[in-house]
């Protein structure tokens, strides 16, 4: 499903949309939207999993039509 079609869809019934896809802010028209975006660093579980507590921490922040960019935490070894 094309994003513009998704977006459609879901704006007004869910109140998050969580995305790796770093485009859709500029291929999009987010103006007047409902839902809030949380866009992730990547889409590797195993590299989410470290990431949890600030994924949580911005769907708890969000608001209508926010869009939250969680930035990668890098590890050194």
């Amino acid at each position: 499903m094309k994003n513009g079609r998704l977006m459609a869809l879901i704006d007004g019934v869910f109140d998050v949309f969580v995305t790796a896809d770093k485009n859709l802010r500029y291929q999009q028209n987010l103006t007047r939207r409902k839902i809030s975006i949380i866009e992730l660093p990547f889409n590797d579980s195993s590299k989410l999993l470290p990431l949890t507590s600030e994924i949580l921490l911005a769907i708890e922040q969000s608001s209508p039509g926010s869009y939250i960019e969680i930035s990668p935490q890098i590890f050194s070894e």
